[in-house]
């Protein structure tokens, strides 16, 4: 492989506005129930007794921030191992594929990507996913998430050089352990952020 190209994401500059999900599923033309992109919501914290008001509660460690996923284009990526029929591929540029005339929807990557990033197309009866927008980026355009984030917490590019860029964070809480599957991506942590696995909050929302 010559080289690995992957997402940017900084949780910081995320306001959940979900631009990026509208553009992809736009660009697309994804059905109903069908999103390359999502971005999830995550929050915490505690109640404590006020220190001198009897029966008044105040909180304590609030915490709210997003996460905006889409298929992190694996090092080591589990859908492409489990499909039975060679559709789902990892191209020379890092980018993972499925190629519908080849799926037969048994939807193993589906069920076995901790990402959520496969999605079963009912209409088409077969497995389809973010491509990292092969075809804009092949005319030297930027994913349509990235291009429509308007606090531009996204980006994409030649792996190292995001990781030589941005640093080389590539998980948060609420997402898996990234030693599952090496994700290509690099992550800018909210500054409330916590580590994955350790976390004390919630999802509300994942849209």
């Amino acid at each position: 492989m010559s080289t690995q190209l992957g997402f940017y994401f900084n949780s910081d500059n995320c306001v959940s506005c979900r631009t990026c999900v509208i553009a992809c599923k736009d660009k697309n033309d994804n059905p109903l129930g069908v999103n390359f992109r999502r971005v999830i919501s995550y929050e915490g914290g505690t109640w404590l007794p006020h220190p001198t008001v009897k029966g008044v509660m105040l909180p304590s460690n609030i915490f709210v921030y997003s996460v905006s996923v889409a298929c992190m284009h694996c090092v080591k990526p589990i859908c492409v191992e489990v499909c039975p029929t060679g559709a789902m591929t990892k191209h020379d540029n890092g980018i993972v594929a499925v190629n519908q005339d080849k799926c037969i929807g048994c939807r193993l990557c589906q069920q076995s990507c901790p990402y959520g990033a496969p999605q079963f197309n009912e209409v088409k009866g077969v497995m389809s996913k973010c491509d990292l927008c092969q075809d804009l980026i092949a005319n030297g355009e930027k994913p349509a998430c990235v291009a429509s984030c308007p606090q531009r917490a996204l980006d994409y590019g030649e792996l190292s050089e995001l990781r030589n860029k941005y640093g080389e964070g590539n998980s948060i809480e609420p997402l898996p352990d990234p030693s599952l599957t090496w994700p290509a991506v690099v992550i800018n942590p909210h500054r409330q952020a916590q580590p994955p696995g350790q976390g004390t909050g919630r999802i509300v929302a994942e849209v």
